[in-house]
């Protein structure tokens, strides 16, 4: 089951590249779609069908061992509210179709967060503290959700308060609720303890996160108080930072873990994503610099994908490679290294076309078709890997755990 989930959330994550695609040589030239409309359809099966199921996965077979048909019920229809988000949003964006769908995914979450909450009573521990802090994130995200209607009615949609309760979810999502539940996954996956220096890092960061929810709040409605807020969350959030990969280095020295290289090149991918995050959140410190920056929306969306693609993709790929014995490891090679090339190319060019903007306000010549065929490879390492887990098989502890939920 390990793995029929798996090969649905990846083939989720290669449709939300396809559009992805669509929506790059939309710039280089005319399809006749509505941008905005696919770009819906692409974060949404992006974000809750990729992201959100993997997630889902994989805390269903680490943290839970009773009555997981129940699970397997609630997938399958989280599954098709997805599928009904990306046949409604391309054709009428927001409306009453997709709109629906949107509320069933949300629903669906909220008995995710039910039955695991349960599963994990009487239960203590260092991931077990993360995965529950993710869980109440993610409700507390879906407060932007719920907002919309009110606020739609009272101002529209062209106000302030519609942009800032979008921020909202999407940062308590990314930062919340996403980070928070691969860290969960990969502090169990090192059997950290819940020492004093793991308390420390989980004090420092789940502070930064609410903290820092003041910088989009600062975009539409700037005062001095928010920036410092922001600031103060980026500093916390660099301690936490820093005490993380304190925590990595002491397992390694003490286990000495014997990985692939290709574990080792993840893992070395992610901790930079991770510490570029930081110094790219830290940008936002310097007077001026924040309102400038979101003057530049390829930067905001650079900065999406790498928390998306980056930290979090990268995280969800390094439990994959923990979690399947591979027969056709050239082809998974093939993938992980075509997604990642395609990864720091797109960030590479958006990056480089934000400064050239910004100092000689000039851009790159072609950048567009550029970003088009860099994207390309992203699409292509998605589609070998979920190749690759097809020819794959769950590792025994997987198979030994899902046994135990048919007793």
């Amino acid at each position: 089951m390990l793995k029929k989930f798996s090969i649905i959330c990846l083939s989720n994550f290669f449709i939300a590249s396809v559009l992805g695609l669509l929506l790059r040589y939309a710039s280089i030239d005319a399809l006749g779609i509505n941008y905005r409309y696919f770009t819906h359809a692409h974060s949404h099966v992006a974000m809750l069908g990729w992201v959100y199921l993997m997630l889902y996965t994989f805390i269903v077979f680490n943290f839970t061992r009773q009555n997981r048909k129940k699970y397997i019920r609630l997938f399958c229809i989280t599954q098709i509210s997805v599928l009904g988000m990306l046949f409604s949003f391309p054709f009428q964006g927001y409306g009453t179709v997709s709109i629906a769908f949107s509320t069933l995914h949300i629903l669906c979450s909220y008995f995710f967060v039910f039955w695991v909450w349960k599963d994990l009573k009487n239960k203590a521990g260092a991931s077990i503290l993360m995965l529950k802090s993710a869980l109440i994130f993610m409700l507390i995200s879906t407060i932007g959700v719920w907002s919309l209607g009110p606020i739609i009615a009272i101002y529209s949609n062209d106000t302030p308060y519609y942009d800032i309760a979008i921020q909202f979810f999407l940062h308590f999502q990314f930062n919340g609720w996403f980070l928070f539940g691969v860290l969960a996954l990969l502090i169990k996956e090192l059997n950290i303890k819940n020492n004093t220096l793991f308390k420390s890092f989980y004090l420092l960061l789940t502070f930064a996160t609410i903290a820092t929810i003041a910088l989009p709040i600062y975009w539409y409605q700037p005062s001095i108080v928010l920036f410092y807020l922001n600031g103060l969350g980026v500093f916390l959030q660099l301690i936490a930072v820093l005490i993380l990969f304190r925590l990595i280095y002491l397992h390694i020295k003490k286990s000495k873990p014997t990985w692939s290289s290709l574990s080792i090149f993840t893992y070395a991918f992610v901790l930079s994503c991770i510490g570029f995050k930081v110094l790219t959140q830290g940008l936002s410190l310097i007077p001026g610099l924040a309102e400038e920056l979101y003057q530049y929306h390829s930067l905001i969306i650079g900065f999406i994908h790498l928390v998306m693609l980056g930290v979090i993709t990268g995280l969800l790929f390094y439990m994959l490679l923990n979690s399947f014995l591979y027969h056709k490891s050239v082809v998974l090679k093939l993938g992980f290294y075509s997604f990642y090339f395609g990864f720091v190319t797109t960030e590479f060019l958006i990056l480089f076309q934000a400064i050239n903007y910004y100092f000689w306000e000039s851009g790159i010549e072609n950048y567009n078709t550029f970003l088009f065929v860099a994207s390309i490879f992203l699409s292509l390492g998605i589609f070998l890997i979920a190749l690759s887990i097809i020819f794959a098989i769950p590792k025994p502890q997987y198979e030994l755990d899902f046994s135990l939920s048919k007793k």
